[in-house]
């Protein structure tokens, strides 16, 4: 590290303060409407008009008609008149927000036109004036990693109440106030912070940010603290490990990092992550928030290796687990998945160039079928590479995409609010990324929110990253990380809303898998991709003192459009034509060869035919010589049977021949011959 840095100065600042108080709703909502011009007549669409620009004025319309009115229900009017069909694509843009969403939502976009609306629209309502003055001297030593640093900090009084604000390359901190959009501030908390970390995980339940595990120093962690948003003030959660039960089997808790950490149901699911003793297959542990009970979950199937840094989504019921490094310093790019009701793992195949291996990026799903994954590294390299999957084909893809792409990086962090993915912290492996980012994953177009300068914990890689309620308004929260030191610092950033409304001119079209998708929610507002920036500054004109020169021009515009149309069609009717007379052609030839085959089919059904009866009598042929063979056997026995009598009989002939010629040689030798006894 480098030498010590000393930073020390007295300042006396007086700081004086105007706290106003307005109406609740909806009567702030009508104070703001009149202040900006509408008031349900037809002549209000001219002052809102010459009040603000073109893009705004036509917000305010659609969000001021979705909460006296309601949904839009009327029809689409005629392309001949672009003005009231731009309208009616912007209110109809709104689906079904509620009245009391859409109030707030023109509040908060009339704030960030106009900070100071209410006290110029109502200069006869009186405001509390507070003067604040504060002498304070201030040299504090911040010894970091043993070196001493100071921080000269100039000390304000804001709405009434302190607020600290740091050098330049430190993060301002605010005292329980987040009034500016898409900057980062510090606010103040009380209570013992957890010990500075990195690779550690965070999740929020119920206006509380837990934060689990991590590594310090090359330590892992396993404790377990929680950040109430509502008192701003941290905890840590004494916990115990759970008996067995059927969903649960008991183990022994190791301290973890790298690790993802997700909310289900109120408890907290802690997958995988890298331990000092890793198990063969990764393991999901289970935190209950009423209890503070910790317990193992029970799966089934066949789970991923063991592995940490790798990302974890929720889709529907199921978690969708991508990359990772396991035990082996191994990098991996597979796919799993865990579904949560039955609890049951399977592997993932798909198709399409996949992302290389990787571990430390982020991962995010787009409309409940498209899973993002940004960023990441191996281990010599930062990735800065965009990929979708399409969880129903499930074929990867690398689609074109807008604006500015941020830097390579890894070990950074990002949430999602309505159709934006926000991407905050992380490095390259020689400086920490100070740019926090915003993809519109509908029209996939980059775009920088805020930028930090120096060694911050912003610009830190490990740290963690979640989106909460403020004040009734969406708010980041980053914690955490490491960027040459550990760091345990909060961060908030409230981002506008305004963004979102009014996306960027597409410069190209997107693939047809992402560009069918148009999804409206309560705090996003979709615009129609086709529509550019031009023709929707040409639509949104409010009978303004050139609204009709516009309009002819616009309609010049749209008969030139429609002209070029008419002759594509026009080219293309021809060429069909074309086609459909060569095919005419070509038809009687067709006809005759299909009557000569016609013929050659006959014929050989003849053949056939004539062949099948030489079969038939074949077999009558064949039948006969079997009768016959089967007689010729039968003759063939009687024969042998013949000859064995004949042969019997001859030698019953022969005895008896000897038999006779055996008595003269008995007369002549003088034997006596036996005599007849009989009478």
């Amino acid at each position: 590290r480098s030498n010590p840095r000393w930073k020390s100065g007295k300042e006396t600042q007086m700081a004086i303060t105007r706290a106003t108080s307005g109406p609740a709703y909806p009567e702030r909502f009508y104070a703001a409407a009149s202040y900006v011009g509408l008031d349900g007549s037809d002549s209000s669409a001219k002052r809102v008009s010459s009040k603000f620009s073109n893009d705004t004025a036509l917000i305010f319309y659609a969000l001021y008609q979705q909460a006296t009115v309601g949904p839009c229900n009327t029809p689409k009017p005629s392309a001949w008149r672009p003005v009231e069909k731009s309208k009616w694509k912007s209110w109809q843009g709104l689906g079904t927000m509620p009245s009391i969403e859409a109030m707030r939502l023109f509040v908060k976009i009339l704030e960030e036109e106009n900070p100071d609306w209410y006290s110029r629209e109502f200069t006869d309502i009186p405001d509390p004036v507070v003067d604040v003055q504060i002498n304070q001297t201030k040299d504090e030593p911040v010894v970091e990693n043993g070196n001493s640093l100071s921080e000269t900090k100039t000390v304000s009084a804001e709405n009434g109440r302190l607020s600290e604000t740091q050098d330049k390359d430190v993060v301002s901190e605010v005292t329980n106030s987040v009034s500016v959009y898409n900057q980062w501030t510090a606010p103040q908390t009380s209570g013992q912070r957890p010990k500075a970390r990195y690779e550690h995980g965070a999740a929020v339940i119920q206006d509380k940010m837990y934060i689990y595990g991590g590594n310090h120093n090359g330590r892992y962690l396993g404790d377990l603290h929680v950040l109430d948003f509502k008192n701003w003030t941290w905890s840590r959660v004494e916990t115990k490990v759970a008996t067995e039960s059927e969903e649960t089997s008991p183990t022994l808790l190791s301290p973890c990092a790298g690790h993802s950490l997700i909310p289900w149901d109120n408890k907290l699911l802690s997958i995988g992550g890298h331990t000092k003793n890793p198990s063969e297959s990764m393991q999901v542990k289970i935190f209950d928030t009423r209890t503070c009970t910790w317990s193992m979950l029970k799966t089934y199937g066949k789970p991923p290796s063991s592995r940490g840094g790798q990302s974890v989504t929720i889709v529907g019921k199921t978690l969708v687990i991508f990359g990772g490094q396991d035990a082996k310093r191994s990098l991996l790019n597979d796919l799993h998945v865990l579904d949560l009701e039955t609890m049951t793992w399977d592997e993932l195949d798909s198709i399409g160039a996949s992302p290389s291996p990787r571990s430390d990026h982020v991962a995010a799903v787009h409309a409940e079928r498209y899973l993002l994954i940004f960023g990441g590294g191996s281990h010599a390299t930062c990735f800065g590479d965009l990929h979708v999957l399409d969880l129903q084909t499930m074929e990867w893809s690398r689609p074109a995409q807008q604006g500015e792409a941020p830097t390579p990086r890894s070990g950074h962090a990002g949430v999602i609010i309505g159709e934006n993915w926000f991407i905050v912290g992380g490095g390259d492996n020689k400086s920490g990324a100070s740019e926090s980012v915003v993809l519109n994953m509908s029209t996939l177009t980059w775009s920088v929110v805020a930028s930090v300068e120096g060694r911050v914990p912003l610009a830190s890689e490990g740290l963690s990253l979640v989106v909460s309620s403020y004040n009734g308004e969406d708010v980041l929260v980053a914690f955490g990380g490491y960027n040459g030191r550990y760091n345990n610092e909060i961060n908030l950033l409230k981002p506008s809303h305004k963004s979102t409304l009014q996306p960027k001119t597409l410069e190209a079209p997107l693939p047809v898998s992402l560009s069918a998708v148009n999804n409206a929610t309560t705090r996003d507002i979709e615009s129609e991709v086709e529509v550019s920036q031009e023709s929707r500054v040409r639509e949104i004109l409010m009978d303004n003192a050139n609204a009709r020169s516009k309009v002819e021009g616009n309609s010049e515009h749209i008969i030139a459009i429609l002209k070029s149309e008419k002759e594509e069609l026009e080219a293309s009717l021809n060429k069909e034509q074309m086609q459909t007379l060569q095919l005419r052609q070509e038809l009687p030839e067709g006809e005759s060869r299909n009557t000569d085959l016609n013929k050659e089919l006959q014929s050989v059904r003849g053949q056939l035919a004539t062949e099948q009866s030489r079969c038939f009598k074949l077999e009558v042929d064949v039948a006969e010589l079997r009768q016959k063979l089967q007689t010729l056997e039968t003759l063939q026995k009687e024969l042998e049977l013949l000859q064995r009598q004949k042969a019997v009989s001859e030698q019953a002939a022969s005895n008896t021949k000897r038999q006779s010629s055996g008595g003269v040689w008995g007369w002549l030798a003088g034997s006596p011959q036996e005599k007849d006894d009989s009478p």
